[in-house]
């Protein structure tokens, strides 16, 4: 018989089975149910499951067809106030075999069937598993408050228990040593432990055994009668792979099966109830038989069973615990059937189980979000050790540092935590200039329960947000210094500052007057500085340059750069009347191992007057040194060469760039032959390679003769009439240099937009106005205060058409102009000597076979912008 006792009900570990009589009260321990034929086994929620041999002690049996018994009470150990649960079961049962074996967990059971009063013997065996089986077995599932009473074994003599050597025991004796025997009306009974002093162990077909024969004495009606009993129990064979339990028993039991046999029936079960066909197809159990075995198969994690957590090492483990049963019926050549029954509770070895982390973290939220499981149900959060210190799950959630336990529908849990990027437990460094990376280690402490056997699982956590703010860098220059201004960016000022090649350290910010607050540092140094750059020197000015470098020595990371120019104002060379020339060499970017003090002037003897590591000061008169005099035009020209000192240069690095100045003093004659002083320079110190760019040009249509008004582009079309003036304006835009002029070299007119297309009639030749046209082009004066004048050429036409003798080809005209931008006070010939500077000598275009006409052009239309070289051109429709 099975009770069931659920969670509320076995709040204890221990039973207490009050005697039928009602006057005796037994504490079953351990030792006693396994003789008494008792079993309990609870799961780790609390459900117990108590099992009772029909013949077991304190079970009143009535004819071996009803039994009440199992009248209960338990009670919590430890509790000073006993909490009782009475519990009584009746049963009725008759399918009895001739033998019944029973392997339960803490004991094996024989029984056989004897003699009657009346002398005979019923060796018929009956199907458990019959209807009317089914029907007596239902009868045990209901509760009795019917009294029991303690079956007295008596008419047993003795027992001799053979471990193949034969050892003989009274009954009482037999008692003592921890066996139980007892006789029904109908029965013979004996129960043993396992590994008890009279039990052996024996390999049968591959399987270990634990083995009972027993021979038992007793008292018949008849006289005395000797019956031969034996047992034989698994206490092996089970096979484990990753998720599927094989369980193996042999099919012929040596001990219990003597000459030939023929299986009745065989059956499976869980927790002691069969299972039909139906059922194990839908659990995937399966029962089958091979020549030596019937084998069992169950897979890991079947409903019926159930897991268990473990931690050897303080690491987590799984156990899966299931308790299949089954059950044989053979019969015999001599017509006696035995039916077996196996109650099997088998248990995985321990797994290993690692749980998966999740982690939910948006970075931009700066918190970290993170789910860690599956544990079982017997799991719990203990505690977290953060760098910081240990913390209980109380104390985390005080702090606002959220952990919270979620179960599943299944018993299983997981656990979340909620940490901000903020709490001091959370280590951040740059894994990159703008990357900030948060991480996170903690342990999160654990107990099993109800064992309390703790463990731990290490977690860590890492992000990575881009919310960097890198220090920024501003600068101006006046005539004489750079002002520099550096801002902090999120990290504060954790990295060094490198003006040129040399670490600002506060010494050297004292000489820079350096300040500094909380959110930024500046200071200014002047261009003449060591820790500057000349890049180009010019007659009246020197271009200087500061370069800063933001470093984070840490890891070697450029947070900035910064690099300033500026021109600053600076006479190189100095021509006095007395006669006397000073000059200032600088050395420049562009040569970068110049020394100095290499420089000389023509005569080598003529060495700088002052030189460091950047400038050489030269000083002499123009007789001497090597200085040479001309004569050009109304001037006077005195002119040396600084060089590198051919003596020295041998010891720089043969790469190195030739240095070469030429200085030179114009003296003015007037015509009383008395000399006054004039400077103009004609060669530059080494400079840098020019940078290059885009002229933009712009051609545009005016309403009027005072250029006061254009035409804009959504004007276009614009109808005019024949010979009405067209005034244009072209411009050199962007530009404010005066000392660059913007020359109309050729314009001319076509029917289409294709600059080269025929027929074309020139409006403007080389610079001038075209000599074969009637109606010539008239250029017109640029006066303005907001433009520059010499960027500006205006001149007008009279509105034309294309004529092809008497036919008007298209009414329709489009204007091309070719523009050269020249330096303005250029003596150089051509068409930079000015616009329309030499008419006479202007050859128009050649004649493309079609004339000018008067008729209606209908619009004009377009605006056109063009770099230099290229056409600017306007058109007519």
């Amino acid at each position: 018989m099975r009770l069931t006792l659920d969670k509320a009900l076995a709040v204890g570990n221990q039973l207490e089975v009050e005697a039928i009589n009602g006057t005796q009260h037994v504490v079953l321990t351990p030792g006693l149910a396994a003789q008494c034929g008792y079993s309990m086994e609870s799961d780790p929620w609390g459900n117990t499951r108590i099992y009772a041999s029909l013949m077991g002690c304190f079970v009143e049996n009535e004819e071996d067809k009803t039994f009440v018994g199992l009248r209960l009470t338990m009670y919590s150990q430890g509790n000073s106030e006993v909490i009782t649960h009475d519990v009584a079961k009746t049963c009725t049962y008759s399918a009895w075999a001739s033998r019944e074996i029973i392997c339960d967990r803490n004991y094996m059971e024989v029984s056989n069937y004897i003699a009657t009063s009346d002398g005979s013997v019923d060796m018929k065996g009956q199907d458990l598993y019959s209807e009317e089986s089914k029907n007596d077995a239902s009868m045990c599932e209901g509760f009795s408050s019917q009294p029991t009473s303690h079956s007295q074994a008596t008419g047993i003599w003795k027992m001799t228990f053979y471990t193949p050597e034969p050892t003989v025991m009274v009954l009482r004796e037999a008692l003592e040593a921890g066996y139980g025997a007892k006789m029904t009306p109908n029965r013979l009974v004996v129960r043993s432990p396992y590994n008890t002093a009279e039990t052996y162990s024996e390999d049968v077909a591959g399987v270990p055994m634990e083995l009972l024969k027993v021979s038992t004495y007793y008292k018949a009606q008849h006289g005395l009668t000797m019956v031969n009993l034996a047992a034989a129990c698994p206490i092996g064979g089970v096979i484990f792979s990753e998720d599927l339990i094989s369980w193996h028993v042999p099919r012929r039991i040596t001990p219990l099966i003597e000459g030939r046999v023929t299986i009745l029936e065989t059956h499976m079960g869980i927790d002691g109830e069969g299972l039909d066909k139906k059922q194990m197809i839908a659990r995937h159990y399966t029962l089958s038989t091979t020549e030596y075995h019937f084998v069992v198969e169950i897979p890991v994690g079947s409903p019926d069973g159930y897991f268990k957590s473990h931690a050897p090492d303080y690491q987590y483990h799984l156990s899966y615990t299931v308790e299949p049963m089954l059950e044989i019926l053979w019969r015999a050549d001599n017509h006696a059937d035995t039916r077996y029954k196996i109650l099997f509770p088998i248990t995985t070895p321990l797994m290993p189980w690692l749980p998966e982390l999740s982690d939910n973290t948006i970075p931009e939220e700066r918190v970290f979000n993170a789910q860690l499981g599956l544990f079982l149900h017997d799991v719990e959060l203990v505690n977290i050790t953060f760098s910081t210190g240990i913390l209980s799950v109380a104390e985390c959630n005080a702090r606002g540092l959220t952990v919270q336990e979620h179960s599943s529908h299944n018993g299983s849990k997981t656990f979340t935590l909620t940490i901000p990027f903020a709490e001091d437990a959370v280590l951040k460094y740059n894994s990159e200039p703008l990357v900030t990376v948060y991480y996170l280690s903690v342990i999160l402490g654990f107990f099993i329960l109800p064992e309390q056997t703790p463990f731990s699982h290490p977690l860590e956590l890492e992000a990575s947000l881009q919310d960097v703010v890198l220090p920024s860098i501003a600068g101006t220059c006046d005539e004489t210094f750079f002002y520099i201004s550096v801002k902090y960016g999120s990290q504060g000022h954790n990295f060094q500052t490198m003006i040129g090649a040399r670490l600002l350290t506060s010494d050297l910010g004292e000489v820079y007057s350096l300040t500094e607050n909380g959110t930024h540092f500046s200071f200014f140094l002047p261009y003449t500085s060591p820790d500057t750059v000349f890049e180009l020197v010019e007659t009246f000015s020197v271009k200087a340059r500061v370069d800063l470098l933001l470093w984070n020595v840490d890891n070697n990371w450029k947070l900035g750069d910064f690099s300033l120019a500026c021109n600053f104002p600076l006479n190189t060379t100095k021509c006095f009347t007395n006669g006397t020339v000073s000059v200032l060499a600088l050395k420049v970017e562009s040569v970068p191992n110049l020394t100095p003090s290499w420089l000389t002037l023509t005569d080598k003897a003529c060495k700088p007057y002052f030189s460091d590591d950047r400038f050489a000061y030269f000083s002499f008169t123009v007789d001497s040194c090597g200085t040479t005099r001309t004569f050009l035009d109304n001037y006077m020209v005195y002119e040396n060469v600084i060089t590198m000192d051919q003596h020295s240069k041998a010891y720089a690095s043969p790469a190195d760039p030739s240095y070469r100045h030429t200085v030179s003093c114009y003296y003015l004659i007037n015509e009383t032959e008395s000399l006054a002083f004039h400077y103009k320079p004609r060669d530059k110190m080494p400079t840098a390679e020019a940078g290059s760019g885009q002229l933009m040009v712009q051609m545009r249509l005016a309403q009027d003769a005072e250029y006061k008004r254009f035409y804009q582009v959504t004007d276009y079309p614009i109808v005019k009439y024949l010979r009405e003036p067209l005034f244009f304006e072209v411009e050199l835009m962007q530009s404010t240099d005066n000392q660059l002029e913007l020359i109309l070299d050729n314009c001319w007119a076509t029917l289409n937009e294709d600059r080269t297309s025929l027929p074309s009639w020139d409006l403007i030749v080389d610079g001038c106005e075209n000599l074969d046209d009637n109606y010539m082009t008239v250029f017109h004066p640029v006066v303005t205060e907001a433009r520059v004048p010499a960027h500006i050429k205006r001149f007008s036409m009279k509105t034309f058409t294309f004529t092809n003798d008497a036919e008007v080809l298209k009414n329709q005209i489009f204007v091309h102009c070719d523009a050269v931008i020249c330096e303005a006070k250029s003596t150089l010939d051509g068409i930079c000597s000015g616009q329309c500077v030499n008419a006479k000598g202007i050859r128009a275009r050649p004649f493309k076979g079609l004339r000018k006409g008067e008729k209606l052009c209908s619009a004009l239309r377009g605006v056109y912008t063009s770099a230099i070289g290229a056409d600017v051109t306007a058109c007519f429709m």
